[in-house]
């Protein structure tokens, strides 16, 4: 078996050529966005109740930017802690919650809503099929968190499709 002997001369330029590309593959991964995107902080329910819907809407596009920009995992992290913030509430923080984002809707006129639910329609039909299974899971994993009392209160709200 024969060895074949690289020049040194030879041998320095590669080095020289992975030390670049390691250079450049740092500096692209520093500069791209998907490489810096951290997880956004998940709002705190109460402090965000006390938001008007105008910086409700501000606030919810700049987390949205951020979430399309952050990694899948990132984005079940968010979800996972937004849920947790959620079902860490007592019922009556639910309710003082629920409550308050009853009198915003109540508050809105008619073109609004359609505007909000066209929006929320848009949002779920984007997902992947994965992403509306989760999405459904935890939905009935909150569910069983609340009291009876909560979920027929809830079922009366909803409107009948």
């Amino acid at each position: 078996m024969q060895r074949t002997v690289i020049p040194p001369a030879r041998a320095r330029a590669w080095h020289w050529r992975a030390a670049l590309l390691l250079a450049a593959a740092a500096t692209v991964a520093s500069v791209h966005p998907t490489a810096r995107a951290q997880t956004p902080a998940v709002p705190d329910p109460q402090a965000w109740s006390r938001l008007s819907p105008a910086e409700q809407a501000a606030q919810r596009e700049a987390i949205r930017r951020q979430l399309q920009n952050a990694s899948p995992e990132q984005r079940q992290a968010f979800r996972r802690e937004l849920r947790q913030r959620l079902q860490n509430l007592s019922p009556e923080q639910r309710q003082a919650l629920i409550g308050d984002a009853r009198a915003q809707w109540d508050q809105l006129s008619p073109a609004q809503r359609q505007a909000l639910a066209a929006e929320r329609r848009r949002q779920v039909e984007s997902m992947s099929p994965a992403e509306r299974r989760e999405m459904l899971r935890q939905r009935r994993a909150l569910l069983e968190t609340m009291s009876p009392e909560e979920r027929a209160a809830l079922r009366e709200k909803l409107p009948l499709q």
